[in-house]
């Protein structure tokens, strides 16, 4: 992380969106190693008597009061683990698994960059506590969320313009690693791709509220927004998954089709 910030200051760039972006997803990284997880946790939880002697004014402040939102997320995000849990054993749910990390990471990945767009926005227009004019609405119309010429309204379309063609590229990957667990029906693509579009538009919109609602009571969006908004795109991701799985198991009995493909030379 010390070597991504200090790469942004010497590139020039604000180093929140790339930290937040490369490693907000990084403990939840699979391991094979039941140990390496608890002793990571341990690692930086023995850390924390140093951050504490060091008395840096910043730090003192997040160690204070930055643990709801972690822990409130870790809440949320394991409801999502919990709908994996009942349905990765389910036939067919068969390659939910493989699937689940692409949608959660990159509608997290997605909707960290913009919060911290918008946080760095109101940074350079305001002071904590006072919203600029044109941002006084807490719940803004979703129409000037995406369809504006407002430089977060641009920001958010961009975003959203990167999900399907994104999440393609790791469709085909996932299908030439693990051909025979992935659905063979377009259907199920169109049903996953849709899926992938919900999440991230929602996150979004609720990027655009949070932001607004945390620096109105002065307080720091990237800290406060970024763990909830992971968290809910890690359930969001998940639940709309899994009715992606249950809706092509559904139509493809119907037809009396097998839901997964044979290893094939591309993807179907």
């Amino acid at each position: 992380r010390l070597c991504i910030y200090l790469g942004c200051i010497y590139l020039g760039l604000w180093p929140t969106r790339p930290c937040s972006c490369a490693l907000a997803h990084t403990p939840s990284l699979p391991t094979d190693n039941r140990y390496l997880t608890p002793l990571v946790c341990v690692g930086f939880t023995a850390l924390i008597p140093v951050w504490v002697l060091i008395q840096n004014p910043p730090i003192v402040k997040i160690l204070k009061f930055g643990w709801l939102p972690i822990i409130l997320a870790m809440v949320i995000s394991s409801l999502g683990g919990l709908i994996l849990n009942k349905t990765i054993s389910k036939h067919e749910y068969q390659g939910m698994a493989v699937f689940t990390p692409i949608i959660c990471g990159v509608g997290g990945n997605l909707v960290a960059i913009q919060t911290s767009r918008i946080s760095t926005y109101l940074h350079m227009w305001g002071t904590p506590g006072v919203l600029p004019l044109w941002m006084k609405q807490f719940w803004p119309n979703p129409c000037s969320t995406f369809c504006t010429s407002e430089i977060n309204s641009i920001s958010a379309r961009v975003l959203l313009s990167l999900v399907v063609p994104g999440h393609l590229i790791f469709f085909h990957i996932i299908y030439l690693v693990e051909g025979h667990l992935v659905p063979n029906s377009k259907i199920f693509v169109v049903f996953y791709l849709l899926a992938s579009l919900i999440q991230v538009t929602i996150l979004l919109y609720l990027a655009e509220v949070m932001v607004r609602l945390t620096w109105h009571q002065a307080l720091d969006p990237d800290n406060h927004c970024i763990p909830y908004l992971t968290g809910l795109g890690d359930l969001l991701g998940t639940g709309l998954l899994t009715l992606c799985f249950l809706m092509n198991w559904l139509l493809r009995s119907e037809a009396g089709l097998d839901g997964f493909s044979e290893p094939a030379s591309g993807p179907p």
